[in-house]
């Protein structure tokens, strides 16, 4: 059930005079004043957001970027006066990428868009040069086999190639439907074949195959079905560079290789890993409860990011969004009833590892919960609040929200009791658990095309009209269930599976606080 909260004064407003925008608060509370002023009027995200994304850049588990935002958050907290502290949750694999820079040098010379894939090994920066080839159609095992003996010093197109690199959404408007359906029908042959193929060199170990064979490097492209963007991930290689390529550039090389006109390339690619892991934390903010201090209102968003873009909307725009967010607080609400804390994670992209292990090592507060509001995704502003399951939290919530001025409530949706959704996020950390924790949700298509887990995830996507909002948005419930006479019910609805039948609450999954142990689990 979705219900709207809206205000028949709201709409009698929008002819008057814009001359305070307390006419459209919904009481007289000097404190949601006090909070949408510091928030609407004196906003710190710009600033905040440009050194976090543009300053310290990918937050990639492990590397000293990550550490240098931790550090960084400390600092912060302290100029606001904000009591923080760093938690240290375990280890992970480090890794330092240098440049890289991959070149077309025949049939014709063109410098290529390629990214390290994470934790990828480099080349030692000394320039690699080798014939660019795909995989064939292989008749058997022992084909495919016999084809590996020949790949040594060569570059291996290892993904399937994309018959058009144009967004799927424009050829739907201006194509024929025919030609529509030939795109598609090309896309699902060419990725069909390509599947063949590698099952036939050992499926989920072709790139470990590869590696032992001693290839120049490997390259993949994961195309975003939009202009100039890929999904770039981990590598799986130990020995040799892995790199993602640009979905044009990736297919001008694999049309180059099929129909056998020579491409070579060179490569050169600097990067450190191995050795010791190194430490990784998590970053709490506090405000001190003045009544009860032991219920807690948690303000939650990951730290870490994928490395090759700047994790501008995954999620610099949660971070910013948090630390903002207390900033208002503290000026606005600096002894609030119940303790409100905020929790930066670390390793949500290896599996909501931060989060997990905070909610591990402080049953306390988890069973003091009074709510958890989690962002993760971009920069619109919200437009969903996803209740998670919690049919007890429902009238909670609507207080919440009918606090919020009409300018944001009147387009914040309430899903209630909610379906339990993005099961990769930190508020499954609590859900699970199970402890009142809900999804602060911005529009997701776009997001999910062109900047999740993208190469173009950087500070010039974020839209800081919303972003102000969304930090004092999260200021506000954040005070409103702070102050609550009432505990958050944690009953739970019944959920319904795709079945149509009952299915069960989820269950928590352990930390896996070092790369070792997560390796060891797979």
């Amino acid at each position: 059930m979705r219900l709207p909260v809206r205000s028949l004064a709201a709409l009698a407003l929008a002819c008057a005079p814009a001359v305070a925008a307390a006419q459209t608060f919904r009481s007289d509370d000097p404190v949601m004043r006090r909070i949408w002023q510091l928030g609407m009027d004196s906003s710190q995200t710009e600033r905040l957001a440009q050194v976090l994304i543009d300053s310290i850049g990918p937050r990639l588990s492990g590397t000293a970027n990550f550490t240098s935002a931790v550090e960084w958050l400390e600092r912060t907290y302290q100029g606001m006066g904000v009591p923080a502290r760093r938690e240290r949750y375990g280890t992970w694999r480090p890794w330092r990428a240098g440049p890289v820079h991959l070149d077309l040098l025949a049939p014709h010379v063109r410098s290529m868009e390629a990214r390290f894939l994470a934790w990828s090994p480099g080349n030692g920066g000394r320039p690699t040069d080798g014939e660019v080839v795909a995989i064939p159609a292989l008749a058997d095992a022992a084909a495919a086999t016999a084809w590996l003996r020949t790949v040594r010093g060569k570059f291996v197109l290892a993904s399937a190639p994309e018959p058009m690199c144009r967004a799927p959404q424009e050829l739907e408007r201006n194509a024929r439907p025919a030609t529509v359906q030939r795109v598609a029908a090309r896309r699902t042959e060419l990725a069909r074949e390509h599947a063949r193929r590698v099952e036939l060199l050992g499926g989920g170990a072709l790139h470990a195959r590869l590696d032992s064979a001693g290839v120049a490097g490997i390259l993949t492209s994961l195309w975003s079905n939009g202009w100039g963007v890929n999904k770039v991930f981990a590598a799986t290689a130990e020995r040799v560079p892995s790199l993602d390529v640009s979905c044009e550039d990736y297919g001008l090389l694999h049309r180059l290789a099929t129909n056998g006109q020579g491409p070579r390339a060179r490569l050169t690619a600097t990067a450190e890993r191995g050795g010791a892991e190194v430490p990784m934390f998590n970053v709490v903010a506090e405000l001190k409860g003045r009544e009860k201090p032991d219920e807690y209102v948690l303000l939650s968003a990951h730290l870490d990011s994928w490395a090759s873009a700047t994790g501008a909307t995954d999620n610099g725009t949660g971070t910013i969004t948090m630390l903002e967010a207390m900033r208002i607080l503290k000026a606005a609400y600096p002894n609030p009833k119940r303790t409100i804390l905020v929790g930066h994670w670390g390793g949500e992209e290896q599996g909501t590892i931060g989060s997990l292990a905070f909610a591990e090592d402080h049953p306390e507060v988890v069973k003091g919960l009074q709510a958890v509001f989690n962002q993760d995704n971009g920069t619109w502003r919200f437009e969903i609040l996803e209740g998670q399951g919690f049919a007890g939290a429902a009238p909670n919530l609507a207080r919440w929200v009918a606090q919020l001025p009409a300018e944001i409530g009147d387009s914040l949706r309430l899903q209630l009791p909610g379906p339990q959704a993005n099961t990769g996020s930190d508020h499954t950390s609590f859900v699970c658990r199970p402890a009142p924790a809900f999804r602060l949700q911005s529009p997701y298509a776009e997001y999910r095309q062109y900047t999740w887990h993208t190469n173009r995830d950087t500070y010039d996507k974020i839209v800081f009209d919303d972003l102000r909002q969304n930090a004092t948005t999260a200021a506000m419930m954040a005070y409103a269930a702070s102050e609550d006479p009432t505990t958050t019910g944690r009953e739970q609805a019944v959920l319904i599976g795709q079945n149509g039948q009952p299915r069960r609450w989820p269950t928590c999954n352990t930390a896996r606080r070092s790369y070792q142990a997560s390796q060891q689990r797979r």
